[in-house]
Formats: structure tokens, sequence, C-alpha cells
């Protein structure tokens, strides 16, 4: 039956514009396709959406947990919510009466959890869906997190006490280092976490800019230790994913920051993308460009430990990838870290000359010791950059595991299940 003409409520899943980070998280994980954005808003399309519930988790803020009581001829449409700045508020007894509806109505399913039609014969390959992978649970021994201390309506002020280009690439490509300090404000942080930052001014519909999520890249001792601050790892965005022309608002805002200034900060945000903390825990660090921050944290912190001697820590590994040396964050800083310390592997994808080579191709390179890695209970590991690396990131691992003779699906259920197999991308 069409949707228009079917009678009764829908409970329709929406996202409040008004705490939406815009950090995709919710439309990557989506198995459906049921979630989209603009450059303003997160959207669900009440046709599509089956309520089941994968967004809900892993969203740092709890933006996605909202829904309302909407007769189904009437549901909000993609359209209409994407000229939102706040959530609509419940109908009434009144609006549902009127709708030839009352509040004990039955609820409707969406269109999409009616039973699937028949499958496709068992020769038709399924689209891989690398995301079913990540766990949205935290190591065992992770530190408790703390999240959501302000929100966008009670943002809190950070300093900026430090901000440097940590690439040698031109302006159109330069990654910044900046250093927040929160004062004598509570601003508790940890290794994968991230805030929000909230550029000034208002966009072209003349409303407020809403805040943009970077990772911290400091340890939870701060940038500069027993200090109450944060360090974040900033590119520059000068063009989209197609190559046009655009200036990011917030990017741009916050490269262009000078020691002095002050920001509008909300978080912090994430429980589960957090370090393992027990002694011998391996980890392995899969990054892109400024995925790398949460690389950085933990790196760091893991190096301060092992410089008091109270840590007898397990393996490192870092694969770190960029489209060329000048152009990846901390270089110099990176290949000075001790050999002992961290097992460092670089991938370039467009040094001139040179073939084309990604953090998968490293994965691969590395199989034997990754194939032992993966057969340890210790080992945890983190997949952070752009959302194009997730999946040959994920078959590789699949395939460095086959190759091993290792039982992939057991093997990958475990690591999700046990919070160890983490993935951020965007």
């Amino acid at each position: 039956m069409d949707m228009a003409t079917r009678p009764g409520l829908i409970r329709q899943h929406l996202i409040d514009p008004e705490i939406c980070i815009r950090c995709n998280t919710c439309e990557s994980v989506c198995p459906v396709g049921a979630i989209t954005h603009d450059d303003r808003n997160y959207v669900v399309r009440a046709d599509v959406c089956n309520s089941c519930m994968a967004c809900i988790s892993p969203c740092p803020t709890g933006s996605i947990d909202n829904w309302r009581n909407v007769p189904m001829v009437r549901a909000y449409s993609i359209e209409e919510q994407l000229t939102w700045d706040v959530l609509p508020a419940e109908l009434s007894a009144e609006q549902l009466a009127a709708a030839g509806l009352d509040a004990d109505a039955e609820f409707v399913p969406p269109v999409a959890a009616v039973p699937a039609p028949p499958a496709e014969p068992a020769s038709a390959e399924a689209p891989f869906n690398s995301a079913a992978y990540g766990s949205t649970l935290p190591p065992w021994s992770a530190a408790h997190a703390y999240t959501n201390l302000y929100g966008p309506k009670g943002p809190t002020t950070a300093t900026v006490v430090g901000n440097f280009n940590c690439t040698e690439a031109g302006f159109e490509n330069e990654t910044h280092h900046v250093v927040l300090d929160f004062g004598n404000m509570p601003f508790p942080v940890l290794e994968g976490q991230s805030i929000g930052i909230i550029p000034p001014g208002v966009d072209a519909r003349g409303k407020p800019h809403t805040a943009r999520q970077y990772s911290v890249a400091s340890p939870r001792n701060g940038e500069r230790p027993g200090y109450n601050n944060v360090s974040l790892t900033v590119k520059r965005v000068t063009s989209d994913h197609q190559g046009k022309p655009v200036r990011g608002v917030a990017s741009n805002y916050v490269c262009d920051l000078k020691v002095g200034d002050t920001v509008q900060v909300i978080g912090p945000f994430g429980s589960s993308f957090l370090m393992p903390n027990h002694p011998k825990s391996h980890i392995v660090m899969i990054c892109t460009g400024t995925g790398s921050a949460p690389m950085r944290a933990m790196t760091e912190w893991r190096r301060r430990l092992r410089q008091t001697g109270k840590f007898e820590g397990g393996k490192l590994l870092l694969f770190f990838g960029a489209r060329t040396q000048q152009e990846l964050p901390y270089f110099g800083p990176l290949t000075s870290l001790p050999k002992d310390f961290i097992d460092i592997n670089l991938a370039f994808s467009r040094t001139p000359g040179r073939p084309k080579r990604y953090v998968q191709d490293l994965l691969h390179e590395r199989a034997a010791d990754l194939a032992a890695l993966l057969q340890d209970p210790h080992t945890y590991i983190y997949v952070c950059g752009l959302k194009s690396m997730e999946e040959g990131v994920v078959l590789a691992l699949r395939d460095i595991a086959q190759g091993a003779g290792l039982p992939w699906d057991a093997l990958a259920a475990g690591f999700k299940r046990e919070g160890r197999l983490h993935l951020e991308t965007y």
C-alpha cells in the first residue's frame, strides 16, 4: 500500500538540529541509507527508515534519538527537515483528532519495515558493509569518558595558546596544530574523544553557524602536561570532494586563529573510540590525513607512560596515508620517535614518479605481523580518516585473516563484541 494512503500513526525518527554536530556517524552506519544531509542539517527519510536503531548508540550527542508521532499522511519530508533550526513540537491531541486519529491510534510501521521481497539467488554477492564490523563499545580497560558537558545552548570558552602549520604543504593543503586552553573550566578529555567548535557569524540563511567536530590530538593530561588544554589537528578546506573551490567555514576560521583569540566550544563527545589501558595491550592505528589526531593522542599518552617507567606497553603499529609527504601532518616529530616504541608505516598516493600506495597496501605488506596480532586477544584496532578508506581497510584485514587460515566471521564478531575494532570515518 502506498505510504500516502495508509491510515494510522507513524513514529517518525528525526534528528535534532540544535545538538547535531554533523559528524556523519549516523549516515555512515545506517544499513538502509535512510539518512542524508546538506550543508546544514542531517535528516531521516520516513519512507526508508526501518527503525533498526543501528544509528542510536554511535551518535556522540544523542541528537539522533528523537521521535515524533505524526499521521502517516503528514510525515515530515526531508525537504521540510532540511529547513529546521529546531525540532517541531509533538502534535497535540486536537491536531491528531483533526487528522482523524487519536493518541491511542495504532502505529503503522514504516514502509521499509514491511517484509523484504525474496532474496536474490545465492550467486549474487551482497554489497560489503564495512561499517557493520565497527564496535560501539569501548575497551574493557578504557578510562571513564565524560561527555556532553557543554551543549550548543551553553558552550564554554577556550583561549588559543598555540597555532602552527604541522605540514610542509602550501596554503591549500596545510594542516594546523591548534592548542586551546580552558582555564579553570572543567573540560576532561580522553584520547579518541572529540569536541565541537562554533564558528562566529551566520550562514547564507542568516542563521548562526552550527558546531563542527574535531578529534582531540592531545593525551588526557593535556598538550602541555598538567595544564587544562587540548590540541586539535585541522586541515584548511579550500575545495570539496569533487575538487570544486569552496572555503570551509570552520576549518578556515580555526586555521586563522591567533594566540589570545577565544572560541566557543561544546562537548566533549565520544565514549567508545577509546584506547585500552591494561599492560601489554597492542594498538594498531590506521589513518589518513587529520584522522591522525586520535592516533597522535594515543601515541603521546603511551610515550609519556613509557618515560615514567609505569607502563609495560604492548606493541604500537601505525599505518598512515597521505597524498604526499609534504601533506602528512607531524611528519618530522613522527619519524623521530624511537623505533622500539612504535612501528611506523607510511603510504603516499600522489608522489610524482611513483606508484600510488594506500594504507590497505601497507596492511597487506605486513600481513604476517598483523595475522599474529589478529589472533592476540589484547589487540585493538582503530581506523580514522576519510570514509573512502574504510572498506579497503576492513577488506584487507579480512584477506589477511583468511590468508592465515583464520575464521574471519568469528574473528570479526569477537573484535566487535569486545570493543576491539573501531571505525571513525567521515
